[in-house]
């Protein structure tokens, strides 16, 4: 037992109190208010926490980037859409200056703008350099990768299949790159209504954060359908997507009811509540503690918990907080796998010397 009455035991030792960057520490909402605590019935035994969790190195660099340009620059910063779907980081990011717009028409002519982790179309980027906007991309590189995927395959006279949700920010981008030439699927049943130019050119790409089953099971179809059909050397979901799918499935299989911390527009947060579903647990999808109810936990005596990709550990240990009023007394590490990814920021950024203050007209290059 420690000070607090309960006891952590660590199947492989990551400690949920600790969070590995510094965005784990946001600990209050961005308006300055307290947060509704939930009241649970007294019956909670254990919390098996999943590991991997929380946010991914993509993440990291998107909110670093509009910190670095907050902190050297100054506010306003304009950015296009949610930088990563969270409304606590939004809203925290909004609070130190930065303006979260839906179009580009919102932003100033010659005003500093950052596309989110997301990725836009190249429709976007002419826009951008046609109104002399100052732009940093926060792309997540591994969504980049994709968008030269399909260059390629389109170049290549390919007709580009492309397992997603048509309305996700990520798909939009990506389907910009060769609108003409990519289909957007989501579920196997559709695979039998795709009508291409030429069956023997078929080329299919994912988005980053679907179910790893699910596009397994869209790709097995392509491929008798297809039998022709190429793809990347791998499937293009993510490292993270994949391994915090693998931990919500083990932490899943032990108990009875599974709380995914992230948001309900979060494609991979939402993968992860069906994910523990699928693996028989009960799973909810809540934005923070405060959506906890009460019933979800009668009679259970074992809960699981963990976060989507853009989720800050704040929330995570808010939510633990909460569940040792219902009764916990110990905390089960379940970690599957140990990330030590790092993405590199934008040259614009790496060449800011640390902790100056420069001219906003010399930030970026028109792109």
């Amino acid at each position: 037992m420690d000070g607090e009455g309960y006891r952590i035991e660590k199947e492989r030792a990551v400690p949920y109190t600790g969070g590995r960057y510094r965005w784990a520490r946001w600990g209050e909402p961005a308006d300055g208010t307290s947060r509704e605590r939930s009241q649970l019935p007294v019956a909670l035994e254990e919390i098996f926490l999943a590991g991997p969790r929380g946010f991914c190195a993509g993440v990291e660099r998107a909110i670093e980037i509009v910190e670095k340009v907050l902190g050297v620059y100054g506010a306003p910063v304009y950015v296009r859409k949610e930088i990563v779907h969270n409304r606590h980081v939004v809203e925290t990011l909004r609070a130190k200056g930065a303006i979260f717009v839906e179009d580009l028409a919102e932003v100033p002519d010659g005003a500093l703008v950052i596309f989110s982790a997301h990725g836009v179309s190249p429709a976007v980027r002419d826009e951008a350099r046609a109104r002399g906007l100052r732009v940093i991309d926060a792309t997540c590189p591994l969504v980049t990768k994709v968008h030269i995927e399909a260059i390629r395959y389109a170049q290549d006279g390919y007709t580009i299949i492309l397992v997603g949700h048509e309305d996700h920010d990520e798909v939009i981008g990506t389907t910009g790159e060769a609108p003409a030439r990519i289909r957007v699927i989501s579920s196997v049943e559709e695979v039998a209504a795709l009508v291409v130019a030429d069956p023997a050119k078929v080329a299919y790409l994912t988005q980053t954060t679907l179910s790893v089953e699910d596009t397994q099971a869209v790709i097995e179809a392509l491929r008798q359908r297809f039998p022709g059909i190429v793809g990347p050397s791998r499937d293009d979901i993510c490292y993270a997507t994949q391994n915090r799918q693998a931990a919500v499935r083990a932490v899943a299989s032990q108990v009875e009811v599974v709380l995914v911390l992230g948001a309900a527009n979060s494609s991979n947060a939402c993968r992860l509540r069906e994910v523990a579903e699928a693996a028989g647990a009960r799973a909810h999808l809540i934005d923070d503690p405060g959506d906890i109810r009460p019933e979800w936990f009668s009679g259970v005596r074992q809960v699981g918990v963990t976060a989507g990709a853009s989720t800050p550990e704040f929330l995570v240990r808010e939510t633990i907080e909460v569940l040792k009023r219902g009764g916990v007394t110990t905390i089960h590490e379940v970690q599957v796998v140990d990330e030590d990814v790092r993405f590199a920021l934008p040259r614009e950024l790496t060449e800011i010397p640390s902790g100056s203050r420069q001219d906003r007209s010399r930030l970026f290059s028109h792109q």
